[in-house]
């Protein structure tokens, strides 16, 4: 069906519901709407759940997020860069077989086994893990993994999995009143979001790209784009992404030489970037800022209760551009320091001197 009015022409489809600590999903028309007009590239170097990069690519831009986290660069490959391939009957009677190697795919059960999971749907992640290296291009396997991970927060108490209390959760009527998925299989779960996630595939006639490496290093190699949209990490109030998500990045990446360090079995060493400690936060804002400068325009998604506060962060950010700030107060709580209900969402609007 053809959209009568072409700024609406992709907004049919629908981002999958994210359950990830600082998404910007509920915010996505207002930090738009900051957007200059008749401009075709805007970059996203914190993609996280991707839910933003998404929205961009719905009104019609050319899209390059990237992320850290190979998790997340699996929902930018499977929805932002993906524009047709889904996943069909042939593709899920591969990923619902026997394990193809048992030796090989068994990291789930052999190390997070009463953990977070029985056995049976540990060995269901594992037979699923093999089987996504059979399915037929990369975008398929891409969009089997972001399927997952989905799955996997939604099976887990709080969507995260720096604690472990969700097998103890499970055995608590309340709370299974209150989220059925707690007892549900991942089989189950895996197979319901499917057809949620090939509904989201589409293609807006640009080249959108997804990437993985350090938010540095990002813009220093993209070439020239219109505008930038930055959400680093609160210093201070944000989640360690690293330690709630440890779980979607080993299944993402089925590691096999990392060590599995304390009750939750987090990978060691975790990745290293600039923004995740107070010591060096402040220098990779600047070195990134320096290297967005060919960027013309910017906008920063900040809170108020981060390190640096948005005084010290607003005068980074005047080095390079003109200023003006806009906010949102958080009326509840979405989890994580800084979504508290008082605190405020900060935009950080960065124009052409």
């Amino acid at each position: 069906m053809t959209c009568l009015f072409k700024e609406f022409e992709y907004l049919e489809y629908k981002f999958p519901q994210p359950q990830y600590l600082g998404a910007k999903f509920r915010f996505r028309t207002w930090i738009s709407s900051f957007l200059p007009k008749n401009i075709k590239t805007v970059v996203d170097p914190f993609g996280g759940s991707q839910s933003i990069a998404y929205y961009l690519k719905q009104l019609g831009y050319t899209v390059w997020t990237n992320d850290l986290m190979a998790y997340s660069n699996a929902i930018g490959k499977a929805l932002v860069e993906n524009g047709n391939e889904t996943l069909d009957d042939h593709d899920l009677k591969i990923l619902l077989s026997e394990n193809p190697d048992e030796n090989e795919f068994d990291l789930m059960r052999n190390t997070f086994t009463d953990i977070f999971f029985k056995e049976d749907d540990s060995s269901f992640l594992d037979a699923v893990r093999g089987n996504v290296e059979r399915l037929k291009t990369s975008y398929k396997r891409f969009l089997a993994l972001a399927v997952m991970n989905r799955a996997l927060t939604r099976k887990v108490t709080m969507g995260h999995f720096a604690h472990r209390k969700a097998l103890l959760y499970a055995d608590d009527p309340e709370r299974i009143k209150r989220n059925r998925s707690l007892v549900r299989p991942i089989k189950e779960l895996f197979l319901e979001l499917i057809d949620e996630y090939n509904a989201a595939v589409f293609d807006n006639g640009r080249k959108c790209l997804s990437f993985r490496g350090d938010a540095i290093d990002f813009i220093a190699d993209i070439p020239q784009a219109d505008a930038a949209y930055f959400d680093p990490p609160y210093g201070n109030s944000h989640a360690d992404y690293q330690q709630f998500y440890h779980l979607l990045e080993t299944y993402t990446m089925y590691w096999k030489d990392k060590k599995f360090v304390n009750g939750v079995k987090r990978y060691e060493p975790k990745r290293k970037t600039a923004f995740d400690q107070k010591t060096t936060i402040v220098d990779g804002l600047v070195k990134m800022f320096e290297q967005a400068t060919k960027i013309p325009y910017w906008i920063i998604s900040y809170n108020d209760r981060s390190y640096p506060d948005v005084n010290t962060l607003t005068d980074i950010v005047s080095r390079y551009r003109m200023v003006h700030v806009e906010q949102k107060t958080y009326s509840e709580s979405r989890g994580g320091k800084g979504s508290v209900a008082g605190s405020s969402e900060i935009l950080i609007i960065g124009e052409p001197k």
